[in-house]
C-alpha cells in the first residue's frame, strides 16, 4: 500500500487495490533503410517499456480520486488494467473484490468505463436506441432502466438529444450521452479517462457538476484522469500522482499544494499606503491574522497554480529521475 492510502480499511471497504503491479510492453523497432533492413530481418530489435513499475495503492468505496501525471506516465495503462483490457506483467489487482483478469464479465456488471476520445454510441442511430440496446444486452431490469434513464436524462440534460443521431451531436453532447450510457446499469465504480477532453466551458461545468453530485448523493466511487489540474482539484478529494510509472504522491490537494510550494498569499493594502503580504495555507489562520490589523483598505489574493507547480516538478524529475520520490511526500491524513 502506498504511504498516503487509508490503512484502516477492511476488504469490504476496498473498491480498488493494486499490489506491486508492473506492466511491461515490448515494441519491435523498424528501420527499413540500407543495412538496417537486413539486420532487422535476421535479428530484429525490440524496445522494452515499463509503463508501470511496482505500483501499489488502495481506494475506498465512495471516494472520488484523481489520477494524474504527465503524458506517458501510465494513467491510461492503469485504467485498462482495472477494467481487464490489459493483464499485468506482475503484481495483483482487485476491483470491487474481483480480479479483472479472471472475473471480467462479472466485474463489468458493477463497473463503468469512459474514455474521452472514444464512444460506445451507435453512430448512425438515435441515442435512445443505444440505451435500449444496452438494456437488452446487459439484461437490465425494466424498473432499474426506467429509473436510471429518467435520472440521467434530467441531470445530464438529454431530453432533446435522445432522438438525435450520435453523429449529429457536438463533442460535449456526445460525452454526456456516453456518460449516461455507462450509468444505466448502476455501476458501483466508474473509471473516467479524460472525460472533459475537448469540452467547452459550459459542457465541462455540466460534466463536473454531475460527477460531484453522483459521488455525493449515490456514493459512487469515481477514479478520473485529466491533464487539467483545476478540473481535478474541483472534482476529487484525493490525488494519486503518477510519474515514470511510479506513484510519486498520494494525498489531498492541500498537501500537494504545500509540498509544491503553491503558497496562497493575501496582499493587504492599508489606507496610509502601506502594503503587507501574508502567506498562508489555512483560511482560519489568515482570518485571525487579518482581524489583528487596522486601517485595511483592500485585500487581494494570489497563488501559484497547481499546473505551474507540477510543471516545475516534472522538469526536475525528467532531469533527475533518481530523485522521483524525494520531491513530494504523501499526505498521511487521507480520509
Amino acid at each position: 500500500m502506498s504511504p498516503g492510502a487509508p490503512t484502516d480499511m477492511s476488504p469490504t471497504d476496498s473498491a480498488v487495490k493494486l499490489n506491486g503491479v508492473t506492466k511491461i510492453f515490448t515494441q519491435w523497432q523498424r528501420d527499413n533503410t540500407g543495412k538496417s533492413l537486413l539486420r532487422n530481418l535476421l535479428k530484429p530489435e525490440k524496445r522494452v517499456i515499463t509503463a508501470l513499475d511496482q505500483v501499489s495503492f488502495e481506494i475506498r468505496k465512495g471516494e472520488f480520486v484523481a489520477y494524474a501525471g504527465p503524458n506517458g506516465a501510465g494513467k491510461s495503462t492503469t485504467m485498462k488494467l482495472l477494467s481487464g483490457m490489459l493483464i499485468p506483467t506482475s503484481g495483483s489487482i482487485s476491483v470491487l473484490g474481483m480480479s479483472p483478469q479472471k472475473q471480467r464479465c462479472a466485474l463489468m456488471r458493477s463497473l463503468g468505463v469512459l474514455f474521452g476520445n472514444r464512444t460506445e454510441l451507435w453512430w448512425d442511430h438515435p441515442v435512445i436506441q443505444s440505451f435500449e440496446w444496452k438494456k437488452v444486452v446487459w439484461d437490465i431490469p425494466d424498473a432499474l432502466y426506467r429509473k436510471n434513464l429518467a435520472m440521467v436524462t434530467e441531470l445530464l440534460d438529454l431530453g432533446d438529444l435522445l432522438n438525435t443521431f450520435a453523429r449529429e451531436m457536438s463533442l460535449g453532447q456526445r460525452m454526456r450521452a456516453d456518460l449516461a450510457l455507462l450509468l444505466l446499469h448502476s455501476p458501483a465504480l466508474i473509471l473516467l479517462d479524460e472525460p472533459t477532453l475537448g469540452l467547452d466551458v459550459m459542457a465541462k461545468r455540466q460534466m463536473i457538476r454531475f460527477l460531484k453530485q453522483l459521488n455525493a448523493q449515490a456514493g459512487t466511487t469515481i477514479v478520473v484522469t485529466s491533464h487539467d489540474m483545476d478540473d481535478l482539484e474541483e472534482m476529487a478529494q484525493r490525488i494519486l500522482l503518477l510519474a515514470d510509472g511510479k506513484i510519486a504522491f498520494d494525498g489531498s490537494f492541500a498537501a500537494l499544494r504545500a509540498e509544491l510550494g503553491c503558497t496562497r498569499k493575501a496582499i493587504v493594502d492599508f489606507h496610509n499606503g502601506a502594503r503587507k503580504e501574508i502567506s498562508y495555507q489555512d483560511t482560519n489562520i489568515l482570518l485571525r491574522e487579518l482581524s489583528r490589523l487596522e486601517g485595511i483598505a483592500n485585500v487581494s489574493f494570489t497563488q501559484m497554480s497547481l499546473e505551474e507547480g507540477l510543471a516545475n516538478l516534472f522538469v526536475k524529475w525528467r532531469n533527475a529521475p533518481e530523485k522521483l520520490n524525494s520531491y513530494v511526500k504523501a499526505d498521511q491524513h487521507v480520509r
